[in-house]
């Protein structure tokens, strides 16, 4: 019998328009798989089966009537506990002092997916505020990869990426300010893809330029490419009252996966200039950008060196995401709740860190940063005149193991080089100060069982060409098989 929480979201809405499957069931099955898989990994925080079920009715009933909202009429979605608000949802953004903070309105990225048909299901793990790249916290605990029992499933959007992994959701919204949906597709074995910045438009208040510094933005989580282009068709769109949405022309992205990438001219940067990688990393990239030469791309090393270096490089994200921490604080405060007076002493100390130094940067200090990130933004550029993507590791691990107080992070050194432990690792941030559309799709596999994302970045605005290279490298190096494999007994 056909695993309906296993299904292609292509396949899985197919069949609901043509009646093979009620919505109600399909909803149903996902409630069962997630009480059954979900106190492994810890994927969801909170899951709401009478709303899910109640719209899964409604939707079907619509159905009958001959209505279909959207390509993904009735298909189950995970989104992420952070700021993608559901009215009547406990939303908690990871914070222990936060759990019972509930929304009256619904964010505007997560009111459009339901008006398009979409089931939520839940809400999914996150840290706090999602600061780092890991996903755990004192209020919940760590997110698991299916693939590797006690092994972080990455973050910030690691509860999305899991659930979409271990088909406890057959698709997941998460959010990308530093590599926040490809770090957990790379360590859950998923795909994660950060749109160009501005392709996917959403409302901010009251700093409706908070995504700026670094690019911040929302993304699709699935476990094919194509059911990733899907979601993205669902997310695009122009939104007026967002300063950085562009108003680009519809574009169907589900086409994208059937373009033809030979001769396709790739800079593969192994360490994109200089971030220290792991050896069962490095093996596993190189066999795949193998398999992109072998589809007819083009693929070159050229030399490349990261400006300021890959510390600096992370030091530069740490910084640009204190000014987002003194944001979120004073939002707080403007709410009733100052978490330095309530909280203080409890909260991870990166966290503490990052504020604290966000609260006491000159404005002198600032403009530094932005001319840093200039010359990170100018190098790509450089890259960029002579290949038509870039193509590197998603991290430098394959693994981050489950801290048991709330505060797991990254290594601290690699290969004798000392690295931040909340980011520096991952090899994602450095394209969210370019804007750049970046895809994280399985490479393959280590010995132990992990999963290894290899990240293809393309040119502003050509989103298409990444998504239609991560396609041809899933066909010619399929990994769907591997989910089957999870939780089968």
């Amino acid at each position: 019998m056909t695993n309906i929480t296993l299904l292609p979201a292509a396949q899985l809405a197919q069949m609901i328009r043509s009646r093979d499957v009620s919505i109600v069931d399909v909803v149903h099955e996902h409630l069962d798989r997630i009480e059954l898989v979900n106190p492994q990994i810890n994927a969801y925080v909170t899951v709401v089966p009478e709303s899910a079920l109640a719209d899964a009715d409604r939707l079907q009933s619509e159905l009958d009537a001959g209505h279909i909202r959207g390509p993904l009429h009735g298909v189950p979605l995970a989104i992420k506990d952070l700021f993608d608000f559901k009215a009547g949802v406990p939303n908690t953004f990871g914070v222990k002092e936060l759990a019972d903070f509930i929304p009256d309105e619904t964010s505007e990225h997560v009111d459009s997916l339901e008006r398009q048909g979409l089931v939520v299901l839940g809400k999914t793990n996150t840290p706090e505020f999602g600061h780092k790249g890991v996903t755990d916290n004192r209020l919940f605990g760590p997110t698991s990869t299916p693939f590797l029992s006690g092994m972080n499933a990455g973050g910030s959007s690691g509860g999305s990426a899991s659930a979409v992994a271990a088909g406890i959701a057959t698709l997941a919204q998460g959010s990308d300010g530093g590599g926040s949906v490809r770090i957990p597709a790379a360590l859950s074995g998923a795909v994660g893809f950060k749109p160009t910045f501005g392709v996917i438009g959403d409302v901010i208040r009251p700093d409706a330029w908070f995504a700026f510094n670094p690019y911040m933005g929302n993304g699709p989580i699935a476990r094919s490419v194509e059911d990733c282009t899907l979601l993205l068709n669902a997310m695009s769109g122009y939104v007026p009252r967002d300063p950085g949405s562009v108003p680009i022309e519809c574009i169907d992205y589900s086409r994208s996966i059937f373009e033809p990438v030979s001769g396709i001219r790739v800079a593969f940067l192994p360490t994109l200039g200089g971030f220290p990688v792991q050896s069962d990393v490095a093996s596993v990239t190189a066999e795949a950008v193998t398999a992109l030469e072998q589809l007819g791309l083009h693929v070159d090393t050229p030399s490349f060196a990261i400006p300021g270096g890959h510390q600096e490089a992370s030091d530069l994200w740490t910084r640009f995401i204190s000014g987002a921490l003194v944001a979120i604080n004073s939002m707080f405060k403007d709410m009733g709740v100052d978490l330095q007076s309530t909280a203080w002493a409890d909260m991870p100390p990166a966290f503490r860190s990052e504020l604290e130094r966000g609260l006491t940067m000159t404005v002198a200090q600032v403009r530094a940063d932005q001319n840093l990130r200039t010359a990170i933004f100018d190098s790509f550029a450089d890259v960029f005149e002579n290949y038509d993507l870039i193509v590197s590791p998603t991290l430098a691990v394959s693994s981050i193991p489950n801290a048991d107080d709330g505060w797991t992070v990254g290594p601290q050194v690699l290969s004798g080089e000392t690295v931040d432990p909340t980011i520096g690792w991952c090899l994602t941030h450095p394209f969210n100060y370019t804007g750049s559309p970046a895809i994280s799709v399985p490479a393959g596999f280590t010995p132990e069982g992990a999963p290894v994302g290899l990240q293809i970045v393309g040119r502003r605005y050509e989103d298409s060409k990444v998504l239609a290279v991560a396609a041809a490298l899933e066909r010619a190096r399929p990994w769907s098989h591997r989910y089957s494999q999870l939780f089968s007994s």
